[in-house]
């Protein structure tokens, strides 16, 4: 994808575990190289698998590899979250290395391309530590038979919720225990991240859609004032300080103005342009909002549910950027 995709590039790379990054044996790293590592990193994205391709053109030659090699790790030094990278040389026209390991590349000891898919261990990557449970529904049967049920349903963002915990509900500051734990119609002892559940709980606190049920002794930050990376996607409408739009984080919706915008990140270079007047489609940058309610939230390097958001336009209900609290 060329520069113009980047809006693509980011709501791609904000649910993936693993970027693949393509390289031209012949041409070594070039500005798309360092275009699309920069955006795996900045969602997060820890697994990179570099696929130097068209091997077969340089005559299988180990020398070019490494030239190459030596090339993507000089610049993944610079970045923050990719801390796995995977080398592999491949000919995706002769299959060499993508299924099968390559007869024409004997000087090559790791594995082949899909193997490399099939096994990669991501388990770690996901925030079993902080429990975050943001409340997406409030479940109340108008029926005899379910006369007293108060369910809350939601999707795990973090952690570990287990029958009998203590939780406390955000903002209210209540605490409770977990009566039951629902999925579908069966019960269950615990749930974890990204499990889609229900919980019921021992007493009757006021709980609705926006809250968090979280653990007493492990609270996220509360803040109305934020700092974020943005990256932008209206073609028709341009980022500017004052701005004001719809914030959306989990399940919370708010009113937000943009009060600063710091900087615009040159995507090829990683360069930082501090005077802009503005963010327009496709770009990135860094920004400060002050949020009209208070926002439970961790920093997207520690949790990409709880650390991430999109301003929504007002008027059109379009979806103007994605961000990433810093």
């Amino acid at each position: 994808g060329h520069i113009q995709y980047t809006r693509n590039m980011v709501t791609g790379a904000s649910t993936a575990n693993l970027a693949l990054i393509l390289v031209d044996a012949r041409n070594g790293v070039v500005e798309q190289t360092r275009r699309h590592t920069f955006i795996a990193d900045l969602l997060g994205i820890k697994h990179v698998a570099v696929c130097i391709n068209k091997m077969d053109l340089v005559g299988y030659d180990e020398k070019v590899y490494l030239r190459v090699l030596k090339q993507y790790r000089d610049f993944a030094s610079r970045l923050e979250n990719v801390t796995d990278l995977t080398f592999i040389p491949i000919s995706a026209l002769k299959g060499d290395n993508v299924v099968d390991r390559s007869e024409n590349m004997s000087w090559f000891k790791g594995p082949p391309l899909l193997y490399h898919l099939e096994n990669v261990y991501v388990g770690s990557d996901a925030n079993h530590v902080d429990a975050r449970f943001p409340v997406q529904w409030v479940i109340r049967p108008h029926s005899d038979k379910y006369h007293d049920f108060r369910g809350f349903a939601g999707r795990v963002a973090g952690g570990v919720f287990k029958k009998g915990d203590e939780v406390t509900v955000l903002p209210s500051g209540f605490s409770t225990k977990i009566a039951r734990i629902l999925c579908g119609n069966a019960e269950r002892e615990d749930a974890f991240f990204p499990q889609s559940v229900t919980m019921l709980l021992e007493d009757d606190v006021d709980v609705s859609r926006g809250d968090m049920l979280v653990k007493p002794n492990n609270q996220p930050k509360v803040s109305q004032d934020l700092d974020a990376r943005i990256c932008w996607f209206s073609s028709t409408k341009k980022l500017v300080e004052g701005g004001k739009f719809i914030f959306r984080q989990t399940t919370k919706e708010a009113q937000v103005i943009i009060s600063e915008i710091t900087y615009k990140v040159d995507v090829n270079t990683l360069r930082k342009v501090e005077d802009t007047d503005g963010l327009e489609m496709n770009d990135i940058g860094r920004i400060k909002l002050r949020v009209s309610q208070p926002v439970f939230h961790d920093t997207y390097r520690r949790n990409r549910n709880t650390g991430s958001f999109i301003l929504v336009d007002p008027f059109t209900n379009e979806t103007l950027a994605a961000g990433m609290i810093i």
